[in-house]
């Protein structure tokens, strides 16, 4: 398996930001474990005798920390059409896997929002049209491939897969949505590596404990590349009538690149993905409030979700968070 992944990672560019973390060989717990037989199964004098632990000692092994295998994740989903229109058009796809063979622990996980464009009927076939077709991708030449089911991609840096993938989708959309077109923001979780793939301006944030919510995406949105070039200010750009239009985007006649970066995991944190229903109505202090306060990851959507209708709900809604469990 380890051999797999290796090949798998490998990309004509290599990424500066993320690589997977190394973890303990199972020959070094084998050999831990040995020892502790060895000691066990030695023959103790029968003079010596024991006496209870003192209550120092006592806390020291009430403290101890226990580490489980194989590391989980908690994922929460949540969506809502808003108060303003009469119609969905977002689309979320979530899927998490654990292999764990003793050795080591494979975690994938393939989490994606997509925000459709072009009125109804186009904007929501857009959108899940999209998703579908990357999902797919994804899961026939990278999961499948893992499990010896298929040999297809096994030799595939998955910058090229999902460079691939976009392709695909980009087709897929422009022939079942003609005049609509839609935005995709996908994380693909590999392990202690995540790689944010992203074309528009739905949002991946990373949230720390300390309450930074950090953008790890960049809004292909007029009014940003407005700001950028300094002919706007944020205040402005969160008022100004054509904050909604995205100058990329699947669908679009004109070709373009998808943005494609990798990271490492945020441990502690959460990933999140969501359209811009939450992030353009929601101040990032109280989202990272609600997610800091909930129960869960599935409980910190629904806060998410109400607390952009409370806003007014101006748009549909879509939320995804992922966390690593500790």
């Amino acid at each position: 398996m380890r051999r797999f992944w290796q090949q798998l990672i490998r990309s004509k560019e290599p990424s500066q930001s993320g690589v997977l973390s190394s973890r303990p060989s199972f020959q070094t717990l084998f050999s831990v474990f040995k020892k502790k037989k060895d000691i066990n199964q030695q023959t103790l004098p029968e003079e010596i005798q024991t006496k209870p632990l003192s209550d120092a000692q006592l806390v020291g092994v009430n403290n101890v920390t226990v580490r489980y295998s194989p590391v989980q994740i908690g994922v929460g989903t949540a969506q809502s059409v808003g108060k303003v229109r009469d119609h969905n058009e977002d689309t979320l796809y979530a899927f998490s896997t654990i292999l764990a063979d003793g050795d080591a622990d494979l975690i994938l996980g393939l989490y994606i929002i997509a925000d459709g464009m072009g009125g109804h009927q186009h904007g929501e076939v857009a959108s899940n049209t999209a998703i579908r077709v990357i999902a797919d991708v994804v899961l026939n030449r990278l999961y499948l491939p893992m499990l010896g089911k298929s040999s297809d991609g096994r030799n595939e840096p998955i910058h090229e897969l999902l460079e691939s993938a976009i392709r695909e989708a980009q087709y897929a959309v422009t022939r079942q949505a003609p005049g609509g077109g839609t935005t995709l923001t996908a994380a693909l979780l590999i392990g202690d590596m995540i790689i944010i793939v992203h074309i528009g301006d739905s949002r991946a944030y990373f949230i720390y404990p300390d309450g930074r919510c950090q953008v790890v995406t960049q809004d292909h949105s007029l009014v940003r590349r407005l700001v950028e070039l300094g002919q706007l200010t944020e205040e402005e750009a969160a008022v100004h009538p054509q904050r909604n239009v995205v100058y990329r985007a699947l669908g679009q006649p004109e070709p373009f690149k998808p943005e494609i970066n990798t990271h490492q995991v945020p441990r502690p944190g959460y990933i999140l993905l969501c359209s811009d229903g939450l992030w353009g109505v929601v101040p990032e202090t109280e989202i990272f409030k609600i997610i800091k306060n909930a129960a869960n990851p599935a409980a910190a959507c629904h806060q998410l979700v109400e607390a952009a209708n409370n806003a007014g709900g101006p748009d549909n809604i879509t939320a995804i968070l992922i966390q690593y469990l500790p």
